[in-house]
């Protein structure tokens, strides 16, 4: 049995939120990665896509998620799917934003510039 504890997640910041990994493969993980996403209060997110499919559950807050032009607001409970390839925002409501993302290995992020990143949160 594996257990992560919450104090060994490993941090890491980008865009403005903050990304508490847990599940990767650089943690002993084969066919998932998995994250808490901080997003604080007001934060507009970067557009990209990931080449991946991601699933994020709002676990605090409001999350206000545009795929492909498309805008939902997302409340703690609510559960999102990116399909791979999508064009995925997120932008935090007035009191932040706290969600549980899992994807698979390999995620990478391409950017509006065409620019790829390979998010260091799920290596």
């Amino acid at each position: 049995m594996t257990v992560v504890p919450a104090d060994r997640a490993v941090p890491f910041e980008a865009h403005g939120s903050r990304f508490l990994s847990y599940v990767a493969p650089s943690r002993g993980s084969s066919e998932l990665c998995a994250w808490r996403l901080e997003v604080p209060p007001g934060l507009t997110g970067v557009p990209h896509r990931p080449t991946r499919e991601e699933v994020l559950l709002v676990l605090a807050g409001e999350l206000s998620a545009t795929v492909d032009g498309s805008r939902a607001t997302l409340h703690p409970g609510d559960v999102l799917v990116v399909p791979p390839g999508a064009e995925l925002a997120v932008d935090a409501g007035p009191e932040g934003c706290t969600a549980w993302v899992t994807t698979s290995p390999g995620l990478e992020a391409v950017l509006p510039d065409g620019s790829r990143l390979t998010p260091p949160w799920s290596r």
